[in-house]
């Protein structure tokens, strides 16, 4: 059974919480992720699985803020700002509040393109941010 995925208007898309939105924003950057790798590396499994944990990592998508924060309109940043802002996030040990909450509205945009529909616009910001992926094939 093939599921069709649902586009939701901005107003409905608006009504979930910020780190509903995370959640889902995480695994569709995720998958991103992992299949530029696979694209771009035809490698054993486990190497590409520790590729993906560096590129999915907090710190690094506290980075990718940075690289699409110029690209963003005003409808993205604010998304971003609602995620950032979210109570209810607890940071890991390894990484502080601040870079987490950066993580974490990153996902809040992804998730929130993700139900409106705007792939075009996702695969638009990921591109910004996997040009400064560098891979090393050993």
């Amino acid at each position: 059974m093939v599921t069709t995925l649902t586009q939701l208007d901005k107003r409905t898309v608006n009504q979930y919480s910020p780190l509903t939105l995370a959640f889902l924003g995480d695994s569709v950057y995720e998958q991103l992720v992992r299949h530029h790798l696979v694209l771009h590396a035809n490698m054993p499994a486990g190497k590409l699985h520790s590729l993906a944990v560096k590129l999915v990592c907090c710190e690094f998508q506290s980075d990718a803020v940075e690289l699409i924060t110029p690209d963003l309109n005003e409808d993205e940043a604010d998304i971003m700002r609602r995620g950032r802002n979210s109570s209810g996030i607890t940071a890991p040990k390894h990484a502080s509040v601040s870079v987490y909450r950066r993580a974490t509205s990153l996902e809040c945009l992804f998730g929130y393109l993700h139900l409106l529909g705007e792939h075009e616009r996702i695969n638009y910001l990921f591109e910004k941010i996997w040009q400064t992926v560098e891979i090393d094939a050993k």
